[in-house]
């Protein structure tokens, strides 16, 4: 962390002279290129969603989840009434752009607009986003307009034995910060958590290379990426900033 001395001769943070609160998200539709984001609506998505989340062959999707995978059609419904609900979360419906269908969900929360901080979460994807572009867009637009909103810290967290969520963190970008030891209990279990940000300083040039990936250059005739992301994180990263961070 930059810092600077005070009048008494204390080590304090970097000043923020201009800084003004964020604002806060809006629950309005974001649109990429192989999805958009529309905010939830539990009527209109609620039967796609479910039809989505029903297509795995079991529940272990939803295993770091708070919830259970409902298991009837009523049963998601009350819970799609219920996450929608959250007051302290927004949450969005990722629509397929080519399908036209919902095949996910995900949130805002934590959000702070005073201190300039949000985490991700409520991450909830279906098998039917597996092997294609759409989660890592449907993050990078929530990333995207969280700094385009005045944010200085995005978050995110998971229980620290959730090796896809970890990865998935990694991939985009984010930086491990530290393991919080039985930070809560969930579905009768202790859950560690692990603990990543992106501050704002390291955005542009994540946002380039997340753009990189995400463009029509870097997909071949099959629809699959020509370089990882993974490969354009590790060099586009030092030759642009000199950051190196681990990348999943």
């Amino acid at each position: 962390m930059t810092q600077r001395m005070n009048e008494f001769g204390q080590p304090v943070g970097a000043a923020l002279p201009d800084w003004k609160p964020a604002s806060l998200p809006a629950a309005a539709t974001m649109n990429g290129r192989y999805c958009r984001l529309e905010p939830l609506d539990c009527v209109r998505h609620g039967n796609d969603l479910f039809a989505a989340y029903a297509a795995a062959p079991d529940n272990s999707d939803w295993t770091y989840l708070t919830e259970d995978r409902p298991s009837s059609l009523a049963a998601f419904h009350l819970w799609l009434r219920q996450r929608a609900a959250e007051k302290s979360f927004i949450t969005f419906t990722v629509v397929c752009a080519r399908r036209n269908k919902p095949l996910g969900l995900v949130s805002y929360l934590r959000i702070d607009p005073a201190n300039g901080s949000l985490e991700i979460g409520g991450v909830t994807w279906s098998p039917l986003m597996k092997r294609t572009a759409i989660g890592t867009e449907s993050l990078w637009l929530m990333i995207a307009n969280a700094f385009a909103l005045g944010y200085r810290r995005c978050e995110w967290k998971c229980d620290s034995l959730n090796a896809p969520s970890r990865n998935a963190a990694l991939r985009l970008g984010f930086t491990y910060e530290g393991t919080f030891r039985q930070m809560m209990t969930r579905k009768n279990r202790s859950r560690d958590s692990d603990w990543f940000s992106i501050i704002d300083g390291e955005w542009p040039v994540l946002d380039k290379v997340l753009r990189h990936w995400l463009s029509p250059a870097n997909i071949d005739e099959q629809g699959q990426q020509r370089v990882a992301l993974s490969h354009l994180m590790r060099s586009m990263q030092v030759v642009d900033s000199g950051i190196d961070r681990p990348a999943g």
